[in-house]
């Protein structure tokens, strides 16, 4: 397995991972998450590792990831 293969791989585990937790406890958990400010409001990332984030938002019941990538 290549190098850029593994860590692909553990970055889709460590993803699938919080999605679970946030599942679990929308607001609290693994992934250190906080309420984004200002046009973000509502919405809560949470790092997926030091340089990407999970960006989600709860609405009703649902939970609706709306980045995962880079953080800017």
């Amino acid at each position: 397995m290549r190098r850029r293969d593994a860590s692909s791989q553990k970055s889709l585990k460590r993803i699938n991972t919080l999605i679970q937790d946030m599942q679990r406890q929308p607001f609290q958990g693994l992934g250190d998450p906080e309420p984004l400010k200002h046009q973000w409001s509502g919405y809560w990332p949470r790092r997926i590792d030091r340089e990407h984030r999970l960006v989600y938002r709860v609405k009703d019941s649902s939970l609706i990831i709306v980045q995962c990538r880079y953080h800017d």
